[in-house]
């Protein structure tokens, strides 16, 4: 009996101490102290481009019907994810060099890996996507409507925001069903599973094991799909006999080539090292959170005329009613 008393004690006392962390304090960049302001004004900049560049995208795929083909209809849901991605993070890491609102809440913490990996993961299955509509389209062109028609498309799409979800939802909650009893500062300016589970007072093995596999998986084997579909359409255009026609294939693929890169630095240094380093990773979690977004929507403007042409006549028209013309 005094041994079922002193168990339920202690059972009783190991619950209070797993949820005696209601919040997590941010650390931020190291190394910056005395930057605030102008880190502040910079993060904004990039910010608001990426949220007024990704919309500007999304409603001229939206008003011009040459746009409504496979391509662009993943191109807009790729500009619908960088107006979310970079909201999970960014406005918190402004707030903390504004006002040094250091302290997160258990929940909102929580939030941040599950919209982070759930929206990071699905950007990883939209790109893989996008590399198999380019594959079809040059490889296959003759096919390419019956192949990409409307049915597959929102398949492809229903399942990349399902499998983000799933991936997301499985992450949080390996992390978070661990007790967290300690310390609660965050090294780094918003949360994340390397940091976060360092502060867990349980064994992390199984929390680390997983979602290094589950990250690595997910990262490696969409990066062989793309890279599968890359090498067949580099052996497609090698074949076409005008100059003319490889330039044009070339460039259509370019762009989101190039996002593709963008994409998958960041997620090697940070995920996939074996060693971690928080300054290095601070500075790529900023570069992924804040400019890659951002430069999404110059590197499809700028790289592919029918973008360009679209947006010229859908700011035009914007223009008109104000008085300005063509």
């Amino acid at each position: 009996m005094p041994l079922l008393l002193f168990s339920r004690v202690a059972c009783a006392m190991s619950m209070r101490n797993h949820t005696s962390v209601t919040e997590f304090i941010l650390l931020g960049i190291s190394n910056t102290e005395g930057l605030e302001s102008m880190l502040f004004a910079l993060f904004l900049v990039f910010y608001v481009f990426a949220l007024l560049g990704n919309l500007l995208i999304f409603l001229t795929i939206l008003a011009s019907p040459n746009l409504h083909t496979p391509m662009y209809f993943f191109l807009g849901n790729l500009a619908v994810f960088d107006i979310f991605f970079p909201s999970v993070n960014s406005p918190k890491m402004m707030d903390y060099l504004v006002r040094q609102g250091r302290t997160i809440s258990y929940q909102g913490c929580a939030s941040q890996i599950f919209f982070y990996h759930t929206l990071g993961c699905t950007e990883c299955f939209l790109y893989t996507v996008m590399a198999y509509d380019r594959f079809v389209a040059i490889c296959y062109p003759m096919r390419y409507t019956v192949i990409m028609n409307h049915r597959v498309c929102t398949c492809f799409t229903v399942g990349t925001w399902l499998g983000g979800f799933v991936h997301g939802s499985i992450l949080t909650f390996l992390i978070f069903k661990l007790p967290y009893c300690g310390p609660n500062e965050v090294d780094s300016f918003f949360c994340d599973i390397p940091v976060v589970l360092s502060l867990a007072c349980a064994d992390t093995s199984l929390a680390q094991t997983v979602s290094f596999t589950n990250v690595g998986v997910v990262a490696l084997t969409c990066f062989l799909l793309v890279l599968t579909s890359y090498t067949r359409i580099v052996i497609s255009i090698l074949k076409i006999r005008s100059s003319e026609g490889r330039r044009r294939a070339f460039s259509t693929c370019s762009a989101h080539f190039t996002s593709i890169l963008l994409f998958y630095g960041p997620v090697i240094l940070v995920y996939l090292r074996p060693a971690s380093s928080p300054w290095l990773d601070s500075v790529v979690q900023v570069f992924n959170n804040v400019v890659t977004p951002s430069l999404n929507p110059l590197i499809y403007s700028l790289r592919n005329k029918e973008v360009k042409l679209a947006l010229r006549k859908v700011l035009s028209q914007a223009m008109q009613p104000l008085g300005y013309k063509e």
